[in-house]
């Protein structure tokens, strides 16, 4: 394990490289946004894992006035370049991890973002992954992840497998769920939509805290009424 380890932080080290040439692309800037979707405040603390050269991290912090981003990678090349590249944004920190070691007495993080790291970890580290976080969340944490879709990724092992990293593989939605159902959380959304290619090329998913539900809170009957008239005539319904 130690020398598969030493392997994948290698390859990392060099990949480092690569991703100072190619800049912000739309994969990271859809992060974002969706990220922002998922409910992500000025004040929030952000948890980011396997953050690379801290493209996506720039980003995030970019959005926190008064909240701050700690970001992770197993990479110490790719984390020397992340704190020079952002060295000027103040509430933006980084350290070299892969989670196994990751421990932060009393501190909780609002959104744990996950942005195309899932597919390079084995799945059988995924479930302790997932209870490290919920060790660093409260009950009203987020986890927000990002993955190639699987029928896509298959299509790339087997026609452009040159293009893959050292540990790429398609991810069961549903063995990923059941994961991080297990590790206090649960599944608000999943959408699977085209970044670069018309055939849907990613996923993102959207997991929140498993609290208790306080009370019920009835939507209004103008609302109601106003989504019913509308699908109606979307459709031609009388």
């Amino acid at each position: 394990m130690e020398e598969s380890k030493d392997k994948i932080v290698s390859y990392y080290d060099q990949f480092s490289e690569k991703q100072e040439k190619t800049g912000i692309n739309s994969r990271h800037l859809s992060i974002l946004d969706k990220v922002i979707a998922a409910g992500l405040k000025s004040h929030h603390r952000i948890l980011e894992v396997g953050c690379g050269i801290g493209t996506v991290s720039s980003l995030l912090a970019g959005q926190l006035k008064e909240g701050e981003v700690l970001a992770v990678d197993i990479s110490p090349e790719s984390i020397e370049k992340a704190r020079l590249l952002w060295k000027n944004q103040k509430n933006l920190k980084f350290e070299v991890s892969d989670m196994s070691d990751f421990h932060k007495p009393n501190q909780t993080f609002d959104f744990f973002v996950f942005p195309d790291v899932l597919e390079h970890i084995p799945v059988d580290q995924h479930l302790r992954l997932f209870q490290k976080i919920q060790e660093h969340s409260h009950q009203d944490s987020v986890i927000f992840i990002h993955i190639p879709a699987p029928r896509y990724l298959q299509w790339m092992i087997e026609n452009e497998p040159e293009k893959l990293q050292v540990i790429d593989q398609p991810l069961d939605s549903g063995e990923l769920i059941k994961n991080i159902t297990a590790s206090g959380f649960y599944l608000e959304k999943m959408e699977t939509y085209p970044v670069f290619f018309q055939e849907k090329d990613y996923q993102y998913f959207v997991f929140r805290s498993q609290k208790p539900l306080s009370h019920s809170t009835p939507r209004s009957k103008w609302q109601v009424l106003k989504e019913r008239l509308s699908i109606r005539l979307r459709h031609g319904i009388k």
